[in-house]
């Protein structure tokens, strides 16, 4: 893990200092930094380790743990897509495929032109309205190719 610059541990200092003191600062502290940088930079988890008297690992841990919280920059648009069993039996396998070659991306990845990141999930709660997806925080359920394509074109535009 290369060194934060000076600029990145600047930039975390505030967000850092305003929540150190708390009980429980670790999950805060990584909201703070999602909001601000929309992922959380692997080079700040030693400062953070440091500020909170923890081991690397026991951040890293946490950073890892939660899907929300991403090492790398995500693209304009994050679309998470039910994978879970309910979603799969609703015929969410051949809208994932689809999905897929529309926004040339894979699970996990950004597309190049970094508009969108295509994330799977394991359920949204909307098993009664599968197969489900999630586009930059709004719900979508029953989704079939025609509403695929329109989350592509969406995402696109």
């Amino acid at each position: 893990m290369q060194p934060a610059s000076t600029d990145l541990i600047t930039s975390i200092m505030p967000i850092i200092d305003r929540w150190k003191q708390e009980e429980g600062p670790l999950l805060p502290i990584l909201n703070g930094i999602l909001r601000e940088f929309g992922y959380v930079p692997r080079e700040v988890i030693p400062t953070i380790a440091d500020a909170l008297n923890l081991s690397r690992a026991d951040v890293y841990g946490v950073v890892s743990f939660y899907h929300d919280y991403r090492a790398e920059p995500t693209g304009r648009h994050v679309l998470k897509l039910c994978r879970a069993e309910a979603c799969q039996s609703m015929g969410g396998d051949a809208v994932a495929e689809r999905l897929q070659q529309l926004l040339g991306v894979r699970f996990g990845e950004t597309s190049i032109d970094g508009s969108v990141t295509l994330e799977p999930v394991y359920c949204l709660g909307l098993c009664a309205c599968a197969p489900s997806a999630m586009l930059d925080g709004e719900v979508i359920g029953r989704l079939d190719e025609a509403k695929a394509a329109e989350i592509a074109a969406e995402v696109r535009s």
